[in-house]
């Protein structure tokens, strides 16, 4: 399973947005934050359905982790990626500055730690169903109603999610790369077709000259 069954991660003081991590683009972290305007303060896990993806949600002590998924991830995946992340965090921030910091302000050195929780989770999905720890959670899981998105947000219309991976703009850069390295190339060949074309011509007249030199002197 790749790492695009995880698209979109956040921590959270209450509403407020510490860090978060993605790499796509899309409309998932506006829908992801209304969610979290609308969650429960109790402690719990949460996972509400939209348009083939799933937004999970772990409260715990006044902070939320969240992480929006695939469906084809499970709930498995998803709910382990919440627990390592909770984990990480508490020992980074338990009783420190996360407790008065302003939105965002931990991306710097938070949202790495996301990235790499959310590739180990989405890349040993194997390592991480042998846990006996996730497997519990799992089955306290599987207890918690999975809503619709469209009922928590009080909303008539369908929502639709939508998700554009950021390695197509990477794949266009490597493209351009790769395009200005045939270009270099080709420019090189024709550079060093110029010297030899050069080199020729300087050695066919030096040739001339010392021919004329010896006719002269009777070589």
């Amino acid at each position: 399973m790749g790492q695009q069954s995880l698209i979109y991660t956040f921590v959270a003081r209450g509403t407020v947005i510490l860090a978060e991590y993605t790499e796509f683009s899309g409309n998932f972290n506006t829908i992801a934050a209304q969610c979290l305007q609308k969650l429960p303060a109790s402690s719990n896990r949460f996972t509400y359905n939209c348009d083939g993806h799933t937004f999970n949600y772990l409260v715990d002590n006044g902070f939320t982790y969240c992480v929006v998924a695939t469906e084809s991830a499970g709930r498995q995946i998803p709910i382990a990626f919440l627990e390592r992340v909770k984990e990480d965090f508490s020992k980074r921030y338990g009783g420190g500055k996360a407790a008065n910091a302003k939105a965002k302000s931990l991306n710097r050195e938070f949202g790495s730690k996301l990235k790499a929780q959310m590739k180990y989770c989405a890349e040993h999905p194997e390592e991480i169903s042998k846990l006996a720890k996730v497997k519990a959670q799992v089955s306290e899981v599987k207890g918690v109603m999975m809503e619709n998105i469209e009922k928590v947000l009080d909303r008539g219309e369908k929502i639709e999610v939508l998700v554009d991976k950021t390695e197509n703009l990477r794949s266009q850069a490597q493209d351009f790369r790769q395009q200005g390295t045939k270009i270099k190339r080709k420019m090189w060949i024709e550079n060093m077709k110029m010297k030899l074309i050069v080199f020729g011509i300087v050695a066919v007249i030096i040739i001339v000259i010392i021919i004329s030199v010896c006719r002269n002197l009777n070589c």
